[in-house]
């Protein structure tokens, strides 16, 4: 992997030296960011510790990466600077656990053992709302049996398929039979 510098800044208030780059990886898969950092702490003589990648993009069907980086002066000033979520990606701190995503997984064995109670209890307290539902769906589907045409019934598919066959028997037959009156 080859490592080029495009442009190289000094930014003294935040005591940093601000980089774009352009890594060409021929035969090569997308380096890491870790891989891209050590290369970036080579080329500027630095250590691994200082030096942030802030955003890196490989493009389709080409062997470039383009980004840019930030190498401060100490870890501790990297530290103060920079955003929380830049720090994880670039594994100079860990990610926060939240302890409520922590909470959630304890319980979720104890609603399976719920359910496995609620089939012996439902029936019992299930019955009479069972009874009270059949009696509003008829109310519902009356209606619709009003709305359907009196002289067309529903059929099976099937049975259309083998009518649609019938009527074109029907009409290749007289077909057939003028041709040899004429």
């Amino acid at each position: 992997m080859q490592l080029e510098v495009l442009q190289r800044k000094e930014n003294p208030l935040l005591k940093r030296v601000e980089v774009t780059f352009k890594a060409t990886h021929k035969a090569e898969p997308t380096p890491t960011r870790d891989a891209l950092r050590a290369f970036l702490a080579k080329e500027l003589n630095a250590t691994k510790d200082i030096v942030v990648i802030d955003y890196q993009a490989s493009t389709f069907g080409r062997y470039e990466t383009v980004g840019a980086a930030k190498v401060y002066k100490t870890k501790e000033e990297a530290l103060a600077v920079e955003r929380k979520h830049i720090l994880v990606r670039n594994k100079l701190i860990e990610p926060e656990v939240k302890a409520k995503e922590a909470a959630p997984k304890p319980e979720k064995p104890a609603p399976r053992a719920e359910k496995a109670e609620k089939p012996a209890a439902p029936p019992k307290a299930e019955a009479p709302k069972a009874e009270a539902k059949p009696e509003a769906k008829p109310e519902k589907g009356a209606p619709r049996e009003e709305r359907k045409p009196a002289g067309k019934e529903e059929k099976k598919p099937a049975e259309k398929k083998e009518e649609k066959k019938e009527e074109k028997k029907a009409e290749k037959k007289p077909e057939g039979k003028k041709k040899e009156a004429k």
